[in-house]
C-alpha cells in the first residue's frame, strides 16, 4: 500500500514483506539487476547545486542518497554471503547517518554508480542461485534482537533501490529539474 506523496520520506510506501512466490522472485530478482541504472538515470544531467540539493527538508542530499545506497548494498550483499555460509550469522549493524558523513561522500557520485553495476551483477547472481529451501535461512539484527530470512533481505533491498530513486525522481518532479 502506498503512503500519501505528501510524505517524502516513504515516495513508494514502507517495505511489507510478502510471502514467497516464484513471479514474486522474477520480479525482486529483475528490480536488484536494474537498479543501477534507474539510480543512474535518475541523476543524469544534474549539476553539482542539484546534487547537494536535499531531497527533503532536514534529508541526505541526493549525493549522500547515491552513496548511502552503495554502502547498504554493500552491507546487504555481505549478510547475504553470511546467510548461505553460516548458521543464523547476527550481522553487524552500522550507523548509517554517520556514514552518510564521511569524507568519501564528497568523491563524485558515478564511484558509487560504477561500484553499483558490479555489486548488483553479483547480488544478482548470488541470489538467482538460491534454493527453494535456502530462502527460509535466516539471520540475527543485533540491534533488535530480530531474526530475518534471506527472503525478506531479497524484497527489502528490491524495495530500498526502488524507494531512493524515487526519492530523487520525485524531488526532480517537485523542483522541475
Amino acid at each position: 500500500m502506498k503512503t500519501p506523496m505528501t510524505d517524502l520520506r516513504y515516495p513508494i510506501g514502507k517495505y511489507s514483506p510478502e510471502p514467497y512466490s516464484d513471479d514474486l522472485k522474477r520480479r525482486w530478482l529483475h528490480d536488484l539487476a536494474q537498479l543501477p541504472n534507474l539510480l543512474e538515470a535518475s541523476i543524469l544531467n544534474l549539476d553539482e547545486a542539484q546534487l547537494h540539493t536535499p531531497y527533503r527538508p532536514d534529508g541526505w542530499t541526493v549525493q549522500q542518497l547515491v552513496h548511502h545506497v552503495a554502502d547498504s548494498h554493500i552491507n546487504a550483499f555481505c549478510r547475504m554471503k553470511l546467510v548461505l555460509s553460516e548458521d543464523k550469522p547476527t550481522v553487524k549493524a552500522y550507523h548509517e547517518n554517520l556514514w552518510a558523513q564521511q569524507a568519501d561522500v564528497a568523491l563524485p557520485v558515478n564511484i558509487s554508480i560504477t561500484l553499483l553495476h558490479a555489486l548488483h551483477l553479483r547480488m544478482h547472481a548470488l541470489m538467482k542461485a538460491v534454493t527453494d529451501d535456502q530462502w527460509q535461512r535466516s539471520y540475527i539484527h543485533p540491534e533488535s534482537g530480530k531474526e530475518f530470512t534471506l527472503w525478506f533481505l531479497l524484497g527489502l533491498y528490491a524495495w530500498h533501490g526502488k524507494h531512493h530513486t524515487a526519492h530523487i525522481t520525485s524531488m526532480r518532479e517537485r523542483m522541475g529539474w
